[in-house]
């Protein structure tokens, strides 16, 4: 069955507050392998110009993951994830994710289209400081094959 147009621009309530530790930082980066001293050393990262060690980008999957199940839930969009591939994923910062950050994280669903036979769903998740600061938004489409 093919995913309803009319989901486009629902939003969910934001997560809980995320509070950023230097050790989350520096595991993620371990996990890489990316030895960049700004994401393990303050000092470097006060060198470089930043107020604490900052993440890698794609630190914001492990936000974003979580906010993004939300839709994945919602009986309305009603996608067989046992039939699901990621098709594409982004990230644009507005400045980087950095220690001590407490954000909050809202999803949305940004666009809904069959291709093919196979149901393409887009989310976007919006990350801020608890204050309302943009710090990051991501886009991940996920596709369904052969559903629509």
């Amino acid at each position: 069955m093919a995913l309803d147009a009319g989901l486009v621009g629902r939003s969910y309530p934001p997560s809980v507050v995320y509070e950023v530790g230097r050790e989350k930082i520096a595991e993620f980066a371990r996990a890489l392998g990316d030895p960049d001293s700004v994401y393990v050393d303050p000092e470097a990262a006060r060198a470089a110009g930043h107020p604490d060690v900052i993440a890698p980008p794609t630190f914001a999957i492990v936000l974003s993951l979580g906010a993004g199940e939300v839709v994945l839930a919602d009986p309305e969009v009603s996608i067989d994830y046992s039939r699901v591939v990621h098709g594409e994923q982004r990230f644009v910062h507005h400045r980087p994710i950095r220690a001590g950050d407490r954000l909050v994280a809202t999803a949305s669903v940004e666009a809904v289209r069959s291709v093919a036979g196979n149901d393409m769903l887009t989310t976007r998740v919006d990350l801020t400081t608890e204050d309302g600061e943009p710090v990051c938004r991501t886009s991940s489409m996920l596709v369904a094959r052969g559903t629509a």
